[in-house]
């Protein structure tokens, strides 16, 4: 790839981040864009210091507040999902659809486990409480 190929498609990437963002509703700035350049493309499920390490990178001056802050607007207007899967470990989720979460214990990684492989039955019989969302949460080993 030429150098003027890799810029355009930097442009680009530049500018589906930042429709997305205003379809949305959230003005894009120059932080909240590589926030959600690295966020809503990444496969894991990283925590806010995670997400400000990498969005360092590209951007050298983002301040750690501005990355928390970049975070909880997205959860708020519903680009990611805030997932506290261990006590005191918060990370965020860019796939909002329903689907439940596998904890690798050797490496701490989170897979994504498709909704419909699991099979809650029973919720409709929990006397006293009216379920609104639910998620399974599932820790163990992956099999070689």
């Amino acid at each position: 790839m030429t150098l003027s190929e890799f810029r355009l498609s930097l442009i680009s990437v530049t500018r589906d981040a930042a429709g997305r963002l205003r379809k949305h509703g959230i003005q894009p700035s120059a932080q909240r864009v590589a926030v959600a350049q690295y966020v809503l493309e990444t496969d894991a499920h990283p925590s806010a210091d995670q997400v400000w390490a990498a969005v360092k990178k590209t951007l050298p001056v983002v301040s750690r507040a501005t990355v928390y802050n970049t975070l909880h607007l997205f959860v708020k207007k519903g680009l990611l999902r805030e997932l506290v899967l261990a006590p005191g470990h918060v990370v965020y989720d860019p796939k909002v659809g329903p689907h439940h979460h596998f904890i690798e214990e050797r490496t701490g990684r989170i897979h994504d486990i498709p909704w419909e492989a699991v099979d809650v039955s029973r919720l409709g019989s929990l006397e006293g409480y009216e379920v609104h969302e639910y998620q399974v949460v599932m820790k163990g080993r992956a099999r070689r």
